[in-house]
């Protein structure tokens, strides 16, 4: 049995939604379920959250498994289809398609034999400088997917801030100027607002907003918890001890030798590593929790385990619950240990651990 498990909590799902849409009421609401719904399984979650009016993958495989799960609210492909043949099969699917560059216009206009017209996202370029059409084509193209007889009339400009984890980023206020002149005149829906924005920029809000990172219960603001944000992490990620031992003073744990200890210590070693999915790089002190209570992690992190000094005093033994990260131990302080933030830890979880849900 693999004792390394990611509880997924269907309730906690829900309320981040719910949370959404009190701080936006008068918008719909895209989740994000790309990269596997952030490694929380796209399929499952989407299941959970039949409250929410569509789904945003990245690419079209990710589609295609929802779909073929049998999804039905509407699915948006948030970078389009990169060639013919996946442009074919999104309209076949009836997928929704951001259109983010001159070349997916032409392919998407060129088409023939479409049965029901396609719903367009067009991607504007507002000041990130990644993808997205300039400002000064912007209304042509509107105006060309406006005429398109296999275009739906219900066009949707769509624009995504670089520092809106900031509220205060000048980037912010900048973006939204350009994005607001170059609607002003436009007969479109409109959509700007990622997780931070929708709880910090509601003037960004408009039409849809885009939550990703705050649905699966953590905060997309720095300095910000996501219990200060109203949020409830939906994964809990539980492994279990399966050695213990006992070494003296002088004596090292883990590869390379980094940590030596200073007087004699008992050493939990927990099924979890790099292999899992664990940050590689966490720093000795890493709090890890052995049967509810805090523990520092010591030496570095291995393919499969990890170590915890537990204290020469604790009563610790094999098979006791161990917390990686969860709701008393939020993913973004773990996080802080390794340098790295909580979308990567959890879009790094391997395949090998098991997803469950619960209520």
């Amino acid at each position: 049995m693999n004792p390394v498990v990611a509880e997924i909590s269907k309730s906690s799902l829900r309320h981040n939604v719910q949370r959404v849409r009190e701080l936006a009421p008068q918008s719909k609401v895209l989740a994000m379920v790309k990269a596997n719904a952030y490694g929380h399984d796209a399929i499952g979650v989407a299941q959970a959250l039949d409250c929410v009016d569509a789904f945003g993958v990245a690419r079209i495989n990710e589609a295609l498994s929802l779909a073929d799960a049998g999804i039905k609210a509407p699915i948006v492909l948030m970078e389009g289809c990169f060639n013919q043949h996946e442009l074919e099969q999104a309209i076949d699917k009836q997928f929704e398609l951001v259109v983010q560059n001159s070349q997916q216009l032409a392919q998407l206009l060129a088409m023939t034999e479409v049965n029901k017209p396609v719903k367009v996202w067009l991607k504007l370029e507002t000041g990130m400088h990644r993808v997205g059409v300039p400002e000064e084509q912007a209304q042509t193209m509107v105006e060309q997917l406006q005429a398109c007889s296999h275009v739906d009339n219900e066009l949707t400009l769509v624009s995504h801030f670089a520092c809106a984890d900031e509220p205060a980023h000048p980037c912010n206020e900048f973006q939204l100027s350009v994005f607001n002149r170059v609607t002003r005149d436009l007969d479109v829906k409109k959509s700007c607002a990622n997780s931070a924005a929708t709880i910090a920029l509601p003037q960004s809000h408009f039409d849809w907003v885009r939550p990703g990172l705050m649905l699966y219960g953590n905060s997309p603001l720095e300095g910000k918890t996501s219990a200060e944000c109203g949020l409830k992490p939906a994964m809990t990620m539980k492994s279990q001890v399966i050695a213990v031992n006992h070494i003296e003073a002088g004596g090292i744990v883990g590869y390379g030798a980094t940590w030596q200890a200073e007087s004699d210590s008992k050493i939990a070693v927990v099924a979890m590593g790099y292999g899992d999915g664990y940050p590689r790089h966490a720093k000795t002190g890493t709090p890890i929790l052995i049967n509810g209570k805090r523990y520092p992690m010591v030496g570095r992190v291995s393919m499969d385990m990890l170590t915890v000094n537990v204290g020469i005093e604790a009563d610790v033994q094999i098979g006791d619950p161990v917390v990686l990260w969860g709701p008393e131990l939020p993913a973004e302080e773990v996080a802080e240990y390794a340098d790295t933030i909580s979308y990567e830890m959890f879009c790094n979880l391997a395949n090998r651990v098991k997803r469950v849900f619960v209520e």
